[in-house]
């Protein structure tokens, strides 16, 4: 303990001593004001030029699509380029120069930070590499950066039997990130790939693309645990408490997770299928390790679990085929020209553009019912992913419609009831 607090005193009067050298001077003084001037003026420059790129550059595909990386860069780039032409000039008259070259310095270290966390799309990380990075920054400036790194590489503690610096923890942690962020990002262009093909089935795509990610992240994670100088035998007691963590609390999750991978290599669903399970109908989404998601025709979204969808009876409207047989009943009464009325029907299938023609729309007689004749239209359509309730009511209403013009009656019920006297029992009836 009494070593690194010498080790921070020290620390501090190097910083007190840099200050009085570099920082409390006519000379300091005259460079910061140059440098707080140019900035003035550079954000003048920036909120005059930047609309006038913005019109001219519109209408282009490539500021289209890096227009967020012009936005937050034109003001650390125009004031960069002032500050390096001050510091060219002043050294060239011989003078001090000593903060433009750091400003100069901090400024390109801000026009690549705003860069590369542009690119990143999670904010947490991006803070965290602005934090690591101006740190690091600003110990490189007074000249702490290499003693600090000593400091963190002589202070050791052990782990497990191993002895790990705070170093070697620090790298281990960047390391990790910085991988797991190229694990997801690879992962991402491998899905776009698998995407664009077309000799990959959809069911494919997904497993290949989730197996992808899976190893491209465990390597990651291996590799970071190995660059802190943790031996990887030391997790097996680690992995062993997971094994029965799964085992006994997790079951459903792992559970689901088997479930999905059996959907993906059994092929039953895929994305872009319509189902129906446990009443819910609808198009399927996406499949995920957990879960499968399924949008109705109202806009819900419903997240089934996979493992459900293994062990309830699943209705895949496009499992072989996407063409659909849909069956409309009508009942007609025993008054009317049954031919008439079945063409009618067939004119009424045909009229409609979602109902295909080959095969073609028939007509059935199903029974003759106690109040009519029961007839059955049997039509097919090619996409049931737009629904397959909404094109009978547009074929029912059809049939109304051609029916009522055509003098085709819809029957109502009838009972007929008969009234018997009893004998021996004036005045009183028995229904039968």
């Amino acid at each position: 303990m009494d070593e690194i607090t010498a080790r921070a005193n020290d620390f501090y009067i190097a910083i007190v001593n840099w200050l009085e050298v570099n920082l409390f001077t006519i000379e300091s003084v005259t460079q910061l004001g140059i440098v707080l001037v140019l900035y003035i003026i550079s954000y003048g420059a920036t909120r005059s030029l930047s609309p006038f790129i913005h019109k001219v550059l519109e209408d282009k595909i490539f500021y289209q699509k890096s227009e967020k990386f012009w936005k937050a860069l034109y003001l650390p780039l125009i004031w960069w380029l002032a500050v390096f032409t001050a510091w060219q000039i002043m050294e060239s008259l011989g003078n001090s120069i000593i903060l433009l070259r750091m400003a100069s310095s901090l400024i390109s270290m801000w026009v690549v930070l705003s860069f590369v966390t542009l690119m990143i799309n999670s904010e947490s990380i991006s803070r965290l590499i602005r934090v690591i990075a101006w740190s690091l920054v600003i110990l490189n400036i007074f000249g702490l950066l290499v003693p600090f790194i000593n400091f963190l590489g002589v202070t050791t503690f052990s782990i497990g039997g191993n002895t790990v610096s705070i170093l070697a923890v620090i790298t281990g942690v960047a390391t990790m990130i910085v991988l797991l962020w190229l694990a997801v990002f690879v992962s991402s262009l491998i899905e776009t790939k698998l995407r664009q093909s077309s000799n990959v089935t959809p069911s494919a795509r997904v497993l290949l693309s989730k197996l992808s990610r899976i190893v491209l992240v465990v390597f990651a994670f291996l590799f970071a645990i190995s660059s802190m100088g943790i031996d990887l035998t030391a997790l097996a007691v680690f992995g062993g408490a997971i094994g029965v963590g799964l085992g006994f609390g997790l079951q459903k999750v792992v559970s689901n997770f088997i479930s999905g991978v059996i959907l993906l290599l059994d092929k039953s669903i895929k994305p872009g299928d319509v189902i129906e399970i446990s009443g819910t109908y609808g198009r399927i989404n996406k499949l995920a390790a957990r879960y499968t998601s399924v949008i109705s025709r109202d806009g819900r979204e419903h997240l089934v679990p996979n493992e459900d969808i293994i062990t309830q009876p699943v209705v895949n409207w496009t499992f072989s085929d996407n063409k659909v047989r849909r069956h409309l009943p009508v009942n007609v009464s025993y008054n009317s020209d049954i031919e008439k009325a079945m063409a009618l029907m067939l004119k009424a299938a045909d009229d409609s553009a979602r109902v295909i023609k080959n095969p073609e729309p028939k007509v059935l007689i199903k029974g003759f019912g106690d109040n009519g004749i029961d007839l059955e239209l049997r039509m097919w359509i090619r996409d049931s992913e737009n629904g397959v309730s909404n094109i009978a009511s547009e074929v029912y209403l059809d049939i109304w419609h051609k029916f009522s013009d055509g003098g085709i009656e819809f029957p109502y019920p009838q009972r007929d009831i008969h009234i018997v006297s009893t004998k021996g029992l004036p005045g009183k009836a028995e229904l039968i």
